[in-house]
């Protein structure tokens, strides 16, 4: 949605479910975090109203509003959500949300519009990711196609004329639909993905659009790991990962006279990898052998 600064901007959210029960809200998704824009429980949001004043009865089950005199700061992307008042985790979004783009007084008239409505994106590690690019107006001939990151070492992902990743593909919903999907994504697929219009004349970037930052969901690791210890003297630990057993690594056991003993280095998940862990090396307790130990 393209909004003039200064104007005001209606968002629509319609409940079709009880108007009573549930706590409904609008929250503005960036890259960098979630804000809330308005709270129809409580709060003060200055310069927000809804479109509907509210009285005890009877309830209306719209719950639109207006952002009064727009300015830059308002470009995002706003969703209608519900929760039900005891826990953040019980959010639920309404819709897929409306981006928000705001052109100044003194801003050209673009003859092409790019929208990535996606800020950030997040996916399971093996799971398929959509990066959605809507392109509208009339450009100069030439390709549209995704990079990964920018400059001189941003990454070629997928060239809509062109040769491109085996896992990814494009989606095609419509003439303007330049969206795609990246298959079986990996922690090394991080990274803000751009969907951008070249003159094929030049062969030079034409216009971008906003990016669309991918990141991964966190693996859950269990803490406590399960050994087992062959009849060789390996012994092999796992550690669950989301239900599932995996090995994290092995070390045989090496002797030293009467006993042994093994010293284990422990993987890291991604965050745990921000922070020094004293603990990540961990001294197996010694093996005793020998019939003189008994």
């Amino acid at each position: 949605m393209l909004v003039a600064e200064g104007d005001t901007l209606l968002l629509r959210c319609m409940v079709l479910s009880s108007c009573m029960d549930d706590t409904i809200k609008w929250v503005k998704v960036s890259a960098q975090d979630e804000r809330e824009v308005y709270n129809f429980q409580h709060g003060f949001f200055p310069g927000v109203t809804p479109l509907i004043q509210r009285t005890l009865e009877p309830l209306s089950c719209d719950y639109s509003i207006y952002i009064h005199n727009i300015t830059k700061e308002h470009i995002g992307t706003y969703l209608c959500a519900k929760f039900d008042g005891l826990s953040e985790d019980s959010e639920r979004k309404l819709d897929e949300g409306t981006s928000v783009f705001v052109k100044g007084a003194k801003d050209p008239e673009p003859g092409l519009w790019i929208f990535q409505p996606q800020e950030l994106v997040l996916v399971t590690p093996g799971d398929i990711a959509f990066l959605n690019c809507t392109v509208l107006g009339n450009g100069p001939p030439g390709p549209i196609r995704w990079f990964r990151g920018t400059g001189l070492n941003r990454e070629a992902i997928y060239n809509f004329e062109g040769i491109s990743h085996p896992n990814v593909t494009a989606v095609r919903a419509s003439n303007n639909d330049f969206s795609i999907h990246l298959q079986g994504v990996s922690l090394e697929d991080a990274g803000t993905y751009y969907c951008i219009k070249f003159q094929r004349k030049s062969n030079t970037q034409y216009l971008s659009g906003q990016g669309s930052r991918l990141r991964m969901k966190e693996t859950e690791f269990s803490n406590e790991p399960e050994a087992q210890i062959a009849p060789t003297g390996e012994c092999t630990r796992f550690w669950r990962v989301n239900g599932f057993p995996t090995i994290r690594g092995y070390r045989r056991w090496l002797s030293h006279g009467k006993g042994s003993s093994a010293t284990w280095k422990i993987p890291r998940t991604p965050a745990q990898q921000q922070r020094r862990d004293p603990d990540s090396h961990v001294l197996a307790a010694e093996k005793k052998q020998g019939s003189g130990s008994q």
